[in-house]
């Protein structure tokens, strides 16, 4: 993906939000999705929405979670999913079990990222394969499917975020006949990405904060991933900041030199975990895990040789955050906690908690319970 300046991902973001909201007015209800002729998945294929109580196979667990954002009851609609809990982290999909216990006994399928499994969809027999842009069937297992009676759909919340979220939400909700809800949230976001991009462009590019954001600190004993062009990097973009993996990485992901994270020497230090981090020592948050605990792995984290030497760290700019929250499609949360790191004094206002508060009221069929973010604090 090509670095684009943060007013640029947000002109192109609002557009996307925009045009997926005129498709969904077109495609608000059953009966008028039903005609639709021109609905696209992401790849431009054309796709017809579902009739009422034909359901459908989800190839990643985060599509769950998009949902949930517009549908009451959202394991209802699913033959089978891809059973990936870490995606989601345990603590969510235990609460998903505890309301909608069918979730625990529905068949499961290759998640994204592993060798489709063409057999494994047929035998759930759902009326739609949904699938990530990326990682889903090959051209000649789409067409058998096609040919088998289940047509293929493709959507992407979490490559290219900023590009495709808005239209993938709008699509999965003219699909279920869910378009004015997938509308409902689209522009509840798209008015929070507006008011960031607003703020953002008032600050000079030489002096907007370096930043390195270290993808599940600890994972592994050798340091350092990263973000580079396109997901993560993405959001530290957007929010203003200066990836230092961007500079050196051409993928959305990879790994850096702990001697260029030093030489950089950013201002600004997260490190991403949850609970798949527990084992290995690093980063725990959400319901499961007491401040304290997260306090103590987010100082390993911190402490490791190199990582202790950063100013971030010593000047108190060290931070945590759920991996799970910012691969999500709720991640304005995750958007909103980054512009305060960043940029602290600039976005002071700004209350991500309040945000994911009024997205469980006023959205989610299964809220997220808990902090899922902690800053560092002194010993």
């Amino acid at each position: 993906m090509t670095d684009l300046t943060p007013s640029i991902l947000s002109r192109r973001s609002a557009l996307l939000a925009l045009g997926g909201l005129s498709l969904l007015a077109a495609c608000g209800s059953r009966e008028t999705a039903a005609t639709a002729s021109e609905l696209k998945d992401l790849r431009d294929r054309p796709v017809r929405p579902l009739t009422p109580g034909q359901k459908i196979s989800i190839d990643d667990g985060r599509y769950l979670i998009a949902l949930a954002l517009i549908h009451p009851d959202p394991v209802s609609l699913l033959a089978a999913w891809s059973g990936d809990v870490n995606r989601i982290s345990p603590d969510m999909y235990r609460a998903y079990v505890e309301k909608f216990p069918t979730l625990a006994a529905l068949p499961k399928i290759p998640r994204s990222g592993e060798p489709f499994n063409l057999e494994a969809v047929l035998a759930a027999q759902p009326a739609m394969a949904v699938v990530s842009v990326e990682s889903g069937p090959s051209d000649e297992q789409a067409g058998q499917l096609q040919a088998a009676g289940v047509p293929v759909a493709f959507i992407d919340f979490f490559n290219h975020p900023f590009e495709n979220q808005a239209r993938s939400l709008a699509l999965l909700g003219a699909l279920i006949g869910r378009g004015e809800q997938a509308a409902a949230f689209n522009a509840f976001k798209t008015a929070r990405l507006d008011a960031i991009s607003a703020k953002v462009a008032t600050v000079p590019m030489d002096q907007r904060p370096t930043v390195f954001l270290e993808p599940h600190a600890m994972i592994t004993p050798d340091c350092c991933n990263s973000p580079g062009r396109g997901n993560v990097g993405d959001y530290i973009a957007f929010v203003g900041g200066r990836n230092i993996g961007a500079d050196v990485l051409t993928a959305p992901t990879g790994k850096l030199n702990l001697e260029y994270v030093i030489q950089r020497d950013p201002d600004v230090y997260i490190a991403t975990g949850g609970p798949h981090l527990a084992k290995a020592g690093g980063f725990v948050v959400g319901p499961d895990f007491t401040p304290e605990l997260s306090q103590a792995g987010l100082r390993r984290v911190t402490g490791r040789p190199g990582i202790s030497t950063l100013k971030a760290v010593r000047q108190g700019r060290a931070h945590g955050l759920s991996h799970q929250l910012i691969n999500s499609p709720i991640d304005i949360v995750a958007t909103e906690i980054l512009a305060k790191w960043i940029h602290p004094e600039l976005f002071a206002d700004l209350n991500p908690r309040a945000t994911l508060d009024q997205i469980n009221q006023q959205f989610l069929a299964v809220p997220y319970r808990g902090a899922y973010w902690a800053d560092l604090t002194p010993a």
